[in-house]
């Protein structure tokens, strides 16, 4: 698949680090595993910022690998409010990696939609207070 050279989105990313060789896959490219938990970990950052509190993850609505990350790419995760229930945050999360310093290009390499919910301290839903 080729590569599509993009921009990264005009905003602050909610989570970035740098993949490393412990992450690899025996194919050489980054685990699916390993995207997949920071995907949750970034969706789980702006859904405790929205609901002021602990959340929890209830679904994985949708989960699509657009390219293969590879060890030394700086991996930057954005994530985007899509609805907010009466419990419940859904979420879009953009996954870019920039790669190659020598010529440095950017692609988009995951997108995903997840959906917590708010809980209080006893792991009990609660409702997500408004905003402001």
């Amino acid at each position: 698949m080729p590569e599509i050279p993009v921009q990264l989105p005009e905003k602050q990313p909610t989570l970035r680090l740098m993949t490393m060789p412990s992450d690899m896959n025996p194919n050489g490219d980054i685990f699916g595993g390993w995207v997949m938990s920071q995907v949750d970990i970034a969706g789980g950052v702006a859904a405790m910022r929205r609901a002021r509190g602990r959340v929890t993850t209830v679904a994985v609505n949708a989960f699509q690998f657009k390219q293969p990350i590879s060890i030394g790419d700086v991996v930057s995760f954005y994530t985007d409010i899509v609805k907010v229930g009466r419990t419940s945050i859904t979420l879009s999360v953009e996954v870019y990696a920039e790669r190659n310093y020598f010529k440095p290009i950017t692609v988009k390499v995951t997108e995903a939609t997840l959906t917590y919910v708010a809980i209080d301290v006893s792991g009990n839903k609660r409702e997500v207070p408004p905003e402001g």
